[in-house]
């Protein structure tokens, strides 16, 4: 018989990469997304698939599943800052009580769950490469604290549900993903570089550019999710690329990826972006048997093989130009 999982946040970015992989690994897909950030266009090829059931629901209400249900992988969440600065109250919602609202699920259909948390549970670390016994310096009044405690909280309830209920629970700490699907315009690094390349435009870097990020594709990050799901540990593990670049750097990388001829221009740093983004991935080689395998190289080739593709009417869209004007003092 097969195994039965719901993912929420399927129609997001990551979420729907993660439906194909377990459609393609023989279980029965229930997706739910409510659409406020994610795509349809997303989850399109899946709706003629038997395996996969969508459900358009918003997980802060109580959410109800029909039968037997063995996983639940809990991915709804604004991801982006263009997202978490316009729906700040959402953002910590669906932390809050949509997290409450699953657990609660899990328990009763005893199934095992998995909660996407995030590198922004560290903030602007003070400790370098971060590992997961590291408390994090977060602002909890910043801009960015909605996100960031949303996630935090997220983490703690999880574990609470895991100790008082024993309740069997994952949590993966995600560190920036990229790859095919990603909103062209949602204030990320790699689709806000692509974006502009793509439209003649100069690349903004904000702040000096020697703040660093790791970025992983999507195909890894998916396969260390996986194999979490499936392991026996309960705490937090990261899973992202330990290969650690400036944005000064990068932006160069772009630049000769497009082949195009745009100079980098530079603003101000948005309160609170972390200056270093690097997972310590110890742990997840030693429970997983986990590290990534796609270099950066080629995962950009493929991503922006990805984007070249869109409409002009998708590229020039815009959700939010300069989404800093949303985060100042």
């Amino acid at each position: 018989m097969s195994k039965t999982i719901l993912i929420t946040g399927a129609a997001g970015f990551l979420g729907s990469h993660l439906c194909d992989r377990f459609i393609a690994e023989g279980f029965e897909v229930i997706g739910m997304d409510n659409f406020i950030t994610g795509d349809r266009k997303n989850i399109q090829h899946l709706l003629d698939v038997p395996s996969f059931k969508f459900i358009e629901h918003d997980i802060t209400e109580f959410v109800n599943i029909q039968g037997h249900l063995d996983y639940i992988l809990h991915f709804a969440s604004p991801a982006s800052p263009i997202d978490y600065l316009k729906i700040p109250i959402q953002t910590l919602k669906v932390g809050s009580l949509g997290t409450h609202n699953l657990l609660g699920l899990a328990k009763a259909k005893k199934a095992r769950i998995l909660i996407a948390s995030t590198s922004e549970v560290y903030g602007d670390p003070l400790v370098h490469p971060q590992t997961e016994d590291y408390y994090g310096n977060v602002n909890t009044i910043g801009p960015r604290g909605v996100y960031d405690e949303a996630k935090r909280f997220q983490e703690s309830i999880t574990m609470a549900y895991h100790r008082f209920h024993c309740l069997e629970t994952r949590i993966v700490r995600i560190f920036n993903t990229y790859g095919p699907r990603m909103r062209l315009n949602d204030g990320r690094v790699i689709p806000a570089f692509m974006g502009q390349a793509l439209r003649g435009e100069d690349l903004t870097v904000f702040g000096d550019g020697l703040q660093t990020r790791s970025f992983c594709y999507v195909d890894d990050q998916v396969e260390g999710i996986y194999k979490l799901l499936f392991s026996d540990y309960a705490y937090p593990v990261n899973i992202g690329n330990p290969h650690e670049i400036s944005i000064k750097d990068f932006a160069e990388e772009i630049v000769k990826l497009t082949d195009t001829k745009q100079k980098i221009v530079y603003k101000a740093l948005p309160i609170d972006d972390p200056m270093q983004r690097q997972p310590d991935i110890t742990l997840a080689k030693k429970i997983l048997n986990w590290e990534p395998k796609v270099d950066r190289a080629e995962g950009m080739k493929k991503t922006f093989a990805y984007f070249k593709g869109l409409s002009k009417e998708e590229l020039f869209k815009s959700e939010h130009k300069d989404f800093t004007n949303h985060i100042k003092r």
